[in-house]
């Protein structure tokens, strides 16, 4: 789709009206745009190499000038909530699709309503699934996906060999039986890498394991449910990888900075769960020849056990416009070349993710048995996490008591059925 410079409608800014912050001199910044971007690759300074080529393309197309800053993710969250209350903040941000509710709630964000999603090609443009991430039932989005991502099942594929494992597990019996094989702790090898001191990996396979177990963290209300026994039980699977069947480094438990990914490009571990590893993985010296992709393993029989078969939540990036802008126009031009069919092919083949939007697909860079995999699970075993205002808050809640169990776990505690639920019950009651 061709980019659009027309200057917005009357109509279109009567529709957006209390969007954008008041100003003395709208057009003094009209050329300009501030755009946080989310560390997606390797390096900050890979994400910037990868970036600013493109930038500078959108400026010499539209003579707007972007001025990017990559985010470190730990610090990204609190600064896209301190910047809701800054109308010098910055005008274009992604933000991690599973804080879309939470960063609505703020009303800091432009809705993208009919008209708006309609400048920047419109709903059906999107792939569903992902879409279904960017805000609230019922609601207008807050935000566009920009790039997708599920989990996966990454394997060495010599130390499969050498263990004599000729696939890749399909269940966690299996994965810890594999694990079992794999592990040998005199010579620093273990089955598989977790990212343990991690509050937001942890909770994203809190999510994933208690959708197997038919669990919910959220009720229909949006009040929480943390402390349930399908809740429990899937933290003990999770966290018993290490606390029980000892087929993880008890060092994972420290590990918050991608230093699992490490580990597993490293050859201490032969398992790892991550979302478009490839990129990094080559970057740390592994062939794509060297390791097998496969979605993650599910409970040995999730519809007997009253679960579901889901095997990943809905990852991804979002972009979102705020309301303090100088230049909505620009902005929403600039969201819309970010989603152009080459862009989305440049951008996600750089990172190993997946298109947002359909029509990007036909590219063969979406066709490598990575992509493969991941788009398969994105688009028929991923579910999205609640949507709903406080998921912010379970992911840092949840996440982090889930990084004392794993300490626990770590230092030969034990972590039992008992002691989750009261972590658990204790990070309900502040929410």
């Amino acid at each position: 789709m061709p980019l659009r410079r027309a200057i917005l409608s009357l109509a279109a800014l009567t529709l957006l009206a209390g969007s954008v912050a008041a100003c003395d001199d709208p057009a003094a910044d009209a050329k300009t745009l501030v755009y946080w971007a989310s560390n997606q690759g390797p390096s900050l300074d890979f994400d910037r190499a990868t970036l600013q080529p493109q930038l500078d393309e959108f400026e010499q197309r539209t003579g707007v000038h972007v001025r990017l800053e990559v985010v470190p993710w730990p610090d990204l969250l609190d600064r896209l909530m301190a910047a809701t209350k800054d109308d010098g903040g910055p005008d274009v941000v992604n933000i991690g699709n599973t804080w879309s509710a939470s960063l609505q709630a703020t009303g800091a964000f432009v809705p993208f309503d009919g008209r708006t999603l309609d400048k920047v090609g419109g709903r059906d443009r999107f792939v569903p699934n992902a879409l279904a991430a960017a805000g609230a039932p019922g609601t207008p989005p807050s935000a566009v996906p920009l790039y997708s991502l599920s989990y996966a099942l990454y394997y060495n594929k010599r130390m499969f060999a050498e263990a004599g494992i000729a696939s890749p597990p399909k269940t966690w019996d299996e994965l810890v039986a594999d694990g079992k094989r794999l592990t040998k702790p005199a010579k620093g090898q273990w089955g598989l890498a977790i990212e343990g001191g991690n509050p937001a990996e942890n909770a994203h396979h809190a999510f994933t394991f208690s959708q197997q177990y038919r669990g919910q963290w959220f009720a229909a209300d949006g009040s929480p449910t943390f402390d349930t026994d399908q809740n429990v039980a899937a933290i003990k699977r999770y966290v018993g990888l290490m606390a029980d069947d000892h087929i993880v480094d008890p060092a994972g438990a420290g590990y918050a900075k991608n230093e699992s990914r490490a580990a597993f490009a490293g050859g201490k571990a032969a398992m790892l769960l991550w979302q478009a590893a490839g990129p990094s993985l080559r970057q740390a010296g592994m062939n794509p020849d060297d390791y097998g992709v496969a979605p993650v393993p599910f409970l040995a029989d999730p519809y007997r056990a009253g679960g579901v078969r889901i095997n990943s939540m809905v990852a991804g990036i979002n972009m979102a416009v705020y309301k303090h802008t100088r230049n909505l126009t620009g902005a929403l031009d600039f969201v819309e070349f970010m989603t152009s069919d080459r862009e989305q092919i440049i951008l996600n083949k750089a990172y190993g993710s997946l298109p947002a939007v359909r029509s990007a697909y036909s590219d063969a860079a979406f066709r490598t048995p990575e992509q493969e995999v991941l788009f398969q699970v994105l688009n028929s075993t991923a579910a999205p996490l609640p949507q709903v205002p406080e998921e912010s808050r379970f992911e840092t809640l949840v996440g982090t008591a889930m990084a004392e169990l794993f300490a626990d776990a770590a230092a030969g505690r034990p972590v039992t059925t008992e002691s989750i639920k009261a972590k658990l019950r204790s990070a309900e009651g502040k929410i």
